[in-house]
């Protein structure tokens, strides 16, 4: 039987891992709307400044992975706090993807800032603001073990997919008008593309949920369930 000062110990790390992740998740999101704005903004210095700090979003991915291995190490968790504890490790490393999504962004978007620009940035702000969103959603239903609000990020993501769609045969009209739009075109379409695998990496999250809950699986699911 666990001592009350073990016990007590280990509802704190429980909430601190709560806690942990919702920042983390906070601060890839944060990422996310700043470098769409380096780019919308044509702002070089806050390009290199979301950047240096992905290394912010690095520490947290280790640190959160050392307290989940900790707290199973150490209190050998059954049945709900389990799952809560290895869906917490899964969750971690997609949104050090999100971060590394972020990255990539602020690269394109530091290339593009020194030509002029193409078209005006409509869809893909509209993209990340929905992502973003997607991200917030997918974590609170991690918290709050809601499965309905997890459902919802799944349907969302199609609204990203959409977008992308629709910017990839944009840029392919402008590359077949003007070769000399080729290189921005192609950069704008990149953008688009991790736009649309942040909305991937945020479902993913969301179904581990639906799975952490209910214990099931709705990956490759062709269609997406109402309810569970």
């Amino acid at each position: 039987m666990l001592s009350q000062h073990t016990d007590k110990k280990y509802g704190e790390d429980l909430k601190k891992l709560r806690e942990d992740i919702l920042y983390m998740g906070g601060l890839v999101e944060d990422q996310i709307q700043k470098a769409v704005s380096s780019l919308v903004e044509r702002d070089s210095k806050l390009a290199e400044t979301i950047i240096q700090r992905d290394h912010e979003v690095n520490r947290l991915d280790v640190e959160i992975d050392d307290l989940c291995i900790q707290l199973l190490a150490l209190h050998q968790p059954a049945a709900r706090d389990l799952r809560f504890i290895t869906t917490a490790l899964k969750i971690t490393t997609d949104l050090e993807r999100i971060g590394d999504m972020a990255v990539n962004i602020c690269e394109r978007a530091l290339e593009l800032n020194e030509e002029p620009q193409l078209k005006p940035y409509i869809d893909i702000p509209r993209m990340a603001r929905i992502s973003e969103n997607m991200i917030r959603e997918s974590l609170d239903a991690f918290v709050r073990e809601d499965t309905s609000l997890a459902l919802k990020v799944c349907k969302e993501d199609q609204e990203v997919d959409d977008l992308n769609s629709q910017i990839f045969r944009e840029t392919i009209s402008f590359m077949i008008e003007d070769p000399h739009t080729v290189s921005r075109a192609m950069k704008i379409s990149s953008i688009s593309k991790y736009l649309e695998r942040i909305g991937d990496h945020a479902t993913n999250i969301a179904e581990m949920v639906v799975f952490m809950v209910k214990g099931k699986s709705i990956r490759h699911m062709k269609d997406i369930p109402q309810t569970i």
